[in-house]
């Protein structure tokens, strides 16, 4: 098992909140279509900086939020506004283009003061990159057994299977496991999967995973044994290996430098100009747009 540790990254504008990314790395890119991880909190919104994200741009991947608690505000392009909440997925497919911002509500809402959570993105695989904007929101039922619970929010696992639609063979779900458990789980071996630690700490086959780290595992298995010496919260991230090489660039997802060139160009117009043919902006955003960073001076290499 290859163990990724994660890195602190500022995320937002002046007033950023840090997030621990684990995907992608140098090493890494890619588990399946699953190509961005940042996991951040728990962040008490009374004396820490609350979430501000103001609108930017995506292109060529879906994001997937999903939330231990708190509450964050989601608006987009497409005219989607969703109240992202613990348990419950919210599925943002930017295809050609969207733009999007969010907000934590925790500094206005004390019941949702302590935010605590994981951003991911999946890459679209070059058939649907370029399709319309799309917005799902599922509530997975929660499976239980001795010593453990779990929500299957993308995917097929222990029986259940969620309803979201994906571009490509994947799986996504919240694991609990209280201290002592064990969960022999059937997987799918034609999946590489990532096991994101969140709470406690994690054996995998024997393997350990320690606090905020990912740990990655080939295909081949079709059962993993989690054990946990502690209460442990996990999510298992997988699907099949993607099979295309994807060039990224701030926010978005293309295939070639000439691909991200032009998307940062379509955005910059938007702001420039208040007009573009790929991208828009959320209606009655609070905040202004987010510039793009500048394209390095390097051209940008494939991964994956």
């Amino acid at each position: 098992m290859e163990i990724l540790a994660p890195r602190e990254v500022p995320l937002g504008g002046l007033r950023a909140m840090t997030v621990r990314r684990t995907l992608p790395q140098r090493q890494r890119s890619l588990i399946g279509a699953w190509c961005f991880a940042d996991h951040y909190g728990p962040d008490d919104l009374a004396t820490n900086e609350p979430m501000v994200v103001p609108p930017h741009p995506h292109t060529g991947l879906a994001t997937v939020s999903w939330l231990f608690s708190g509450q964050i505000m989601h608006r987009d392009s497409a005219g989607h506004r969703a109240i992202v909440r613990p348990g419950e997925l919210n599925l943002m497919t930017a295809g050609r283009g969207i733009s999007h911002s969010e907000y934590a509500t925790g500094y206005t809402d004390p019941d949702a003061r302590i935010l605590h959570g994981c951003q991911l993105w999946l890459a679209l695989p070059e058939a649907s990159r370029e399709i319309a904007p799309d917005f799902e929101h599922y509530v997975p039922r929660v499976l239980a057994g001795p010593g453990w619970e779990a929500r299957v929010f993308l995917g097929s696992l222990l029986g259940d299977t969620s309803p979201v639609h994906t571009h490509s063979p994947l799986v996504g779900a919240e694991i609990t496991l209280a201290a002592g458990a064990v969960l022999e789980m059937p997987v799918d071996a034609g999946y590489e999967h990532g096991v994101l630690v969140d709470t406690g700490s994690v054996r995998v086959d024997g393997k350990p995973i320690a606090t905020a780290e990912l740990g990655y595992l080939e295909t081949g298995a079709s059962v993993f044994t989690l054990s946990a010496e502690e209460d442990t919260r996990v999510l298992l991230l997988g699907g099949e290996p993607f099979g295309e090489q994807i060039v990224m660039f701030w926010n978005f997802i293309g295939r070639s430098h000439e691909d991200v060139a032009s998307y940062r160009q379509h955005w910059q117009r938007l702001l420039s100009e208040g007009v573009d043919d790929r991208f828009s902006l959320p209606a009655n955003d609070p905040y202004p747009a987010l510039n793009s960073p500048v394209l390095p001076n390097a051209r940008l290499r494939p991964r994956g």
